[in-house]
């Protein structure tokens, strides 16, 4: 079961009030983290400095999006990608999406360190079908501009967790619905998967988003079980963090110092008076440190 957790206090960042905050991402450049809200649907970027929140609303439900080399942003619509230059607020788009979107929507993304943009997909139809069967798995995709949007040989029904061991070497890709985080050896060179294998799989909570810090631990947020837990490059519970909240989505390292967890939770099906601060964004300074994000390369 891991070693007894180290307290660590968390605290409310900011009340968002989301009903799907997800993909928490620090901007070095700018020193705000940037973070969306799926169904609103909208991009933020924060300043936990001044608590002041801004927004750029898309033109459909975003699930992922990178920060650019250039300051721009790609963003993963169910629509498809686009381009969004912040300071004029326009999007301009890059490529369809590889599925039917009153099916499915994009659903995590991020950069590896060549500036590749790594994007699953989760099945989320627009109307009910009436059909109560599995939904199929759908293929990890991974964008450049050079060659566009391309299938891996990684699938999921509701894609999570992607994120890279310190060293590039290992990639970890979740299915939220299988409850189950997967490892892949990973060739940076080549944006390359093979060997795959179990990493982690739950019997409670489901894994959602996730980082990986400096020493390699994997941190991921247990969507249903009000929690964020750190899993060693072995896959075994290293610690436990509990919230206020019983939905966290994802977490991500920030602040000057990388030593600040961030954590954006959702408020589906909650009631205010149950858990009032439901789609807020939490944080809390666990004792490690995180690594700086990858941007995409886009010039």
């Amino acid at each position: 079961m891991g070693a007894p957790s180290p307290r660590c206090d968390v605290e409310l960042a900011l009340d968002a009030h989301a009903q799907t905050g997800e993909s928490p991402t620090w901007s070095t450049r700018e020193q705000a983290l940037y973070w969306i809200d799926v169904e609103e649907p909208a991009l933020h970027r924060f300043d936990p400095k001044t608590g002041s929140d801004e927004s750029w609303e898309t033109p459909s439900q975003i699930g992922a999006f990178a920060l650019c080399r250039s300051g721009a942003v790609v963003v993963a619509l169910r629509t498809g990608l686009a381009r969004l230059r912040l300071d004029e607020g326009d999007y301009a788009p890059l490529c369809q999406p590889p599925y039917n979107p009153l099916h499915h929507r994009f659903n995590d993304g991020k950069c590896d360190a060549f500036g590749r943009f790594w994007v699953g997909t989760m099945h989320d139809p627009l109307q009910s079908s009436g059909h109560k069967d599995e939904p199929p798995a759908s293929r990890l995709h991974v964008f450049t501009f050079g060659a566009g949007l391309n299938e891996k040989d990684a699938s999921a029904i509701i894609a999570n967790g992607l994120a890279w061991s310190p060293d590039s070497r290992t990639m970890y890709f979740a299915d939220t619905r299988a409850a189950t985080i997967w490892a892949f050896d990973f060739d940076l060179q080549d944006a390359g998967l093979s060997s795959k294998r179990v990493f982690a799989q739950f019997s409670e909570g489901r894994p959602d988003g996730a980082t990986v810090d400096s020493e390699g631990f994997y941190w991921s947020a247990m969507y249903g079980s009000g929690c964020v837990i750190r899993l060693s490059p072995d896959g075994e519970l290293d610690r436990k963090i509990e919230l206020p909240v019983s939905q966290p989505t994802m977490c991500a390292f920030g602040d000057a110092d990388y030593a600040t967890l961030y954590i954006t939770t959702a408020a589906h099906g909650i009631s205010r008076e149950r858990e009032p601060h439901a789609g807020a964004i939490f944080r809390c300074r666990p004792g490690v440190t995180g690594l700086s994000n990858s941007l995409f390369a886009d010039g």
